[in-house]
């Protein structure tokens, strides 16, 4: 190989400053952290300045970039720095796109790739330097693709070395996790910026308050814009809301996001013609890494798009967040590049300083299958194995693993299976690798390579309104010749072109990969296919219901009703908004019943169910067949185990509470009874705790020998209730009972009357007359206890509360005896009350009556 002459490097370029200072730190070092702004040119000049290095010794260097646009950008940069074309001594390597020749010294690659070389070659022969750019984002592949190059470096590769670089990194933890690696800061030469904090009025929409500052921009002649907006909806509203209200001559807007064509991406970052100015609308895909020639103003709407992933419902969703400081800066930055700039933040100036100071890695909030597949190919089992700057959440890893396992991709000593290492040859989600493989097997690759290439790829139809159809059936209509016609029966419902031409490219990419004979058109079921991806994601119609489902994994899912799929039984669903109650079906493919028992018959078991019926207030036995938490067939259980049932009696009781138990007056005033003499510790105790917190902790004990044969409350009467109560009590302390604590009393006038146990003191209403020639209060709890007596009218009503019957014939009697004798005259009021004869009547009998 001819050695290359040092490459001309503008220097201008603020990094030509601090090149000896690095190339000194890796010619000593096995790796330096390189912190420079944006714009000072590190992304194309540090790999061309580092080429001729004596320590590189002719091999070749691996630049990460963050994503495909941004690979092919800097590639191109750098030929063109070199006066070559892409592919010679610089070339790149992206999903399905390689420009890479024999002479190749400099690798522009995404970060993806990287882990597919590290994994074909572990030792990276004849890769000298990886240099991990814009490592500041923190994107979950740079983070493995940095750990696994420690785990070679020294080992596998000896003379390996890395470079991290970012312009808003914060070096401590990155140096340390290097080895205290060496870092090179370089100031930045950009322009001034001047911020201008816009704010954004809570009743004014995003989009129109964004089209609000740029009109006012392009108003004051401040020059092109470069426009962050979260995500392609926005970009679209904000495209529509620019054209519909027109902009002067020679201004146009540009669209930039991950998934558009790649010439309308390339026409985007290109200059604007001499006299004309542009819009540049985008995603943070233009944060970094990118250079758009000719921005004077930076619009930022300072949010962001990221995914979140639940471990414990295994979906993930997309939110909305503000960005960080960093960010916040990077897009800042982009507005100083070819002179002074401005910068609108839509967002207050104390608001500002609540932004966190850097993104969150994706690591920490992301679906981990694809990591734990890579590391389980790399031969670790746990992740600690590796050197992380942040490690992968113990949770969502395992719950990763558990996926793996149910995918058949792990063993269960937790290495990779010979499937494992199959699906983990192909370069998509575990899911959807074993899709792939599962349906080659029963001959429709073909279909599931073309599901596969829908599902990493972007929808080809748009929805401008709020309808949509979920059926990918639609979606693999459309890819076949005779379909593109085929368009939902929905307003305002487009077929995107390229995303249809970029989807059976990938599909042939993965037919090649898998060796599937190419059929036109594939053949099989997609619900089927489906469901091998996402066997916890087969949702069943609730019962009643349109459009509501309820997943294999225990979430529920919703489409609206007026989707043809809402009235399907069964559905396969691939992308959900993953909200925590219930998640929007945005993709799905209908099944049957029928489909699932033969698909599924390994994870499909019978269950028998013994449980409490809330609804009919009894025990359902039955046999259900399930999948997951979905019931595909329910029997009744016609000889259920006793023992189960008493457990579901005893959990309706206690679900329903003891007041549900057929109590009544006489056993309420029994409980009470056993109370007091607990209380008191009468004779013959120790006396049961017959409280309700203590008859409801232990029904066990004292009840379940009472419930044979009963199933529903109704069948639970008083009698049997009484006997179950009444087992607590020894058959001493039941005789003592009666003794101690009676329900009645024998008063004098010969009444037997119950006793009122309901407070602490019990008591005993008895008319006047009948306590009539008795001066001692009547008593309990062999005369421990006097009685209350409640001395009542003849109407019935207390005339004197006391526990001194004596006190009251002598103290206050006789004023009673005054204030009733004239309301009552016909009975008996005698004036010697301890002489007289007492009575339940209104007189005394007559001694001839008698």
């Amino acid at each position: 190989m001819t050695p290359l002459s040092p490459p001309p490097i503008d220097s201008a370029l603020a990094i030509t400053a601090v090149l000896p200072r690095l190339k000194a730190a890796l010619a000593r070092h096995s790796a330096a952290v390189q912190v420079a702004p944006p714009g000072a040119g590190k992304t194309t000049a540090v790999p061309l300045a580092l080429l001729e290095e004596e320590w590189l010794a002719g091999q070749r260097i691996l630049l990460l970039a963050p994503r495909r646009l941004a690979a092919r950008t800097a590639a191109r940069r750098m030929a063109a720095m070199l006066g070559e074309r892409v592919g010679r001594t610089v070339g790149y390597r992206v999903r399905l796109e390689s420009r890479v020749g024999p002479d190749t010294r400099v690798e522009v690659v995404t970060e993806g790739v990287l882990t597919r070389m590290l994994q074909t070659d572990p030792s990276l022969a004849g890769v000298g330097l990886v240099i991990f750019d814009e490592f500041h984002e923190r994107s979950l592949d740079a983070d493995l693709g940095l750990a696994l190059c420690r785990d070679i470096q020294g080992v596998l590769n000896e003379t390996l070395r890395l470079l991290v670089m970012s312009a808003t990194l914060d070096p401590v933890a990155v140096t340390g996790l290097l080895d205290q690696a060496p870092l090179i800061r370089c100031d930045g030469r950009a322009f001034a910026v001047e911020t201008r904090y816009a704010g954004r009025p809570a009743n004014r929409p995003l989009e129109r308050r964004v089209v609000d500052v740029i009109r006012q921009s392009v108003a004051a002649g401040e020059g092109s814009l470069l426009v962050f907006l979260p995500g392609a909806p926005e970009i679209r509203r904000v495209d529509r809301l620019l054209n519909e209200g027109g902009l002067p001559a020679g201004w146009t807007t540009a669209p930039l996001y991950g998934y558009l064509p790649r010439d309308r991406q390339d026409a985007a970052i290109a200059p604007a013609p001499p006299g004309c100015y542009k819009i540049v609308l985008t995603t943070a895909i233009a944060e970094t890494s990118l250079t758009i020639d000719g921005i004077a103003v930076v619009v930022d709407s300072g949010l962001q798009r990221a995914a979140r992933f639940d471990p414990g419902s295994g979906m993930t969703r997309l939110v909305t967040l503000p960005v960080s400081r960093a960010s916040a800066d990077q897009r800042r930055g982009r507005a100083g590049r070819v002179g002074p700039g401005i910068c609108y933040r839509l967002w207050t100036e104390a608001t500002h300083q609540t932004l966190p100071p850097y993104n969150r890695p994706e690591i920490l909030d992301a679906d981990l299958a694809g990591l734990s597949l890579e590391l389980a190919a790399w031969g670790v089992k746990t992740p600690d194995t590796l050197g992380w700057l942040d490690p992968p959440p113990a949770a969502a890893f395992q719950a990763a693993s558990r996926l793996l396992m149910d995918l058949g991709a792990l063993n269960k000593d937790g290495t990779i299976s010979r499937h494992g290492r199959q699906m983990a040859e192909l370069p998509l989600h575990p899911r959807l690798a074993h899709m792939l493989l599962m349906a080659k097997k029963e001959s429709m690759g073909g279909l599931a390579c073309r599901i596969a290439a829908i599902l990493s790829e972007r929808d080809p139809f748009h929805f401008g309104g709020r309808k949509r159809d979920a059926d990918l059936r639609l979606r693999l209509a459309v890819l076949h010749p005779s379909g593109k016609g085929i368009l939902p029966s929905i307003d305002e419902c487009t077929l995107d072109a390229a995303a249809t031409r970029r989807i059976l490219t990938v599909a042939a990419m993965l037919q090649k990969r898998l060796g599937v004979t190419k059929t036109s058109p594939p053949t099989g079921d997609p619900g089927r296919v489906l469901g091998w991806a996402y066997p916890d994601r087969i949702a069943q119609r609730r019962a009643g219901t349109s459009g509501r489902f309820l997943l294999a994994n225990g979430r529920g899912a919703y489409l609206n009703p007026s989707d043809p799929l809402s009235a399907s039984d069964y559905l396969v669903v691939a992308h959900l908004d993953g909200e925590r109650r219930e998640a929007r079906i945005f993709l799905a493919a209908a099944t049957d019943r029928h489909t699932l028992l033969n698909q599924f018959a390994d994870h499909i078991h019978w269950q028998e169910s013994v449980a409490w019926d809330t609804r009919r207030q009894a025990v359902s036995a039955g046999r259900k067949q399930k999948l997951g938490t979905l019931v595909l067939a329910d029997r009744p259980l016609t000889e259920p185990v006793p023992d189960r049932v008493l457990t579901a009696m005893l959990e309706g009781i206690r679900g329903n509470g003891l007041e549900t138990l057929p109590w009544n007056r006489r056993l309420r005033n029994w409980q009470r009874r056993i109370l007091l003499l607990a209380r008191i510790d009468a004779d013959g105790g120790p006396w049961p705790d017959v409280s309700d917190a203590a008859l409801f902790g232990t029904l066990e004990a004292w009840l379940a020998p009472y419930l044979a044969g009963i199933v529903r409350l109704k069948q639970l009467t008083p009698d049997i209730f009484s006997k179950a109560l009444g087992s607590q009590l020894t058959w001493r302390q039941g005789r003592l009972l009666e003794e101690l604590a009676p329900s009645h009393i024998l008063v004098p006038s010969g009444s037997r009357l119950p006793i009122d146990y309901r407070r602490e003191i019990p008591v005993l209403a008895v008319r006047i007359q009948e306590m009539l020639g008795s001066a001692a209060t009547p008593a309990i709890a062999n005369g421990r206890m006097p009685l209350m007596l409640h001395l009542l009218s003849p109407a019935g009503r207390p005339a004197q509360i006391t526990r001194d019957l004596a006190g009251f014939w002598q103290n206050s009697y006789a004023e009673v005896k005054r204030e009733l004798k004239g309301r009552y005259p016909k009975h008996y009021w005698p004036d010697d009350p301890l002489q007289a004869t007492p009575t339940a009547r209104v007189r005394p009998k007559k001694p001839n009556q008698q």
